[in-house]
């Protein structure tokens, strides 16, 4: 299959720190990729290299065979911290539809078709209805929800996505993957998590980010380690390769 991204001996740090070194790393399209690692490890760095918002050190990636800068328009990308003033007077479809920024004229408002691909995405997301409710009145995983439908609303191939579940509940956690799980049907996902024990279930592969980046195949494996790891038997990593010490640590 094609790869959606590609990195080829791609290197960053900050300073003199070098935080990335010689990631070669292939993802093909139509995988549900979650990315862990140490914290510090330069799991959101590595989204923002794919975003194109950093320059690699060294090296390059490439997003649908070219760079990430030229690829945007078919990327969509839902942030760990959005920037929305929970106080501004904004409703779900008003958020949705930031996602049609750059591709609407910037002079006359929004079109007829900024706004039916603002509210498809929220029905796909499952919240037409309260496509005009306040989005602060929303609760935290209908938040959520409303950002990948901001996401979804500029048409990507491929979705990038920190940490969308921090401080949700389990049962809406699930919930949430559930609906990631059925959007992979139809695009390429990659997200950072915290929970690899949580997300095995639903997606495809990991990539683990330590002194290498690696993406293994995620599959059933139980045993000891893993007991003491987690406190019971979960879905974990295939190891393929060896990651180094970094790379067995999950945040």
């Amino acid at each position: 299959m094609s790869a959606v991204i590609a990195c080829r001996d791609l290197s960053f740090g900050y300073g003199a720190e070098s935080l990335l070194k010689d990631v070669n790393v292939s993802i093909p399209a139509g995988d549900f990729v979650t990315v862990v690692g140490p914290n510090g490890s330069g799991k959101t760095t590595l989204l923002k290299l794919f975003l194109g918002l950093l320059k690699p050190a060294r090296g390059g990636v490439e997003i649908f065979g070219v760079s990430p800068r030229r690829a945007r328009r078919r990327v969509g990308y839902v942030p760990q911290h959005p920037r929305l003033d929970p106080l501004f007077p904004v409703s779900a479809v008003d958020v949705a539809l930031m996602g049609r920024l750059g591709r609407t004229p910037l002079l006359g408002g929004w079109r007829r078709d900024d706004r039916e691909a603002a509210l498809s995405a929220l029905d796909e997301v499952g919240l037409s209805d309260r496509a005009g409710d306040h989005f602060a009145a929303l609760s935290g995983g209908q938040k959520q929800r409303v950002l990948i439908a901001r996401a979804l609303a500029g048409g990507p191939e491929l979705l990038l996505l920190d940490e969308p579940t921090a401080g949700l509940d389990a049962h809406i956690e699930e919930g949430f993957y559930r609906l990631l799980e059925e959007l992979n049907k139809r695009l390429t996902i990659v997200m950072v998590s915290h929970d690899l024990g949580f997300v095995s279930h639903f997606v495809k592969s990991v990539l683990c980010v330590g002194r290498e980046v690696v993406v293994h195949p995620t599959s059933e494996v139980t045993g000891e380690v893993i007991a003491d790891l987690y406190g019971g038997d979960v879905r974990l990593v295939r190891h393929d390769h060896r990651c180094s010490e970094e790379g067995h640590r999950h945040d």
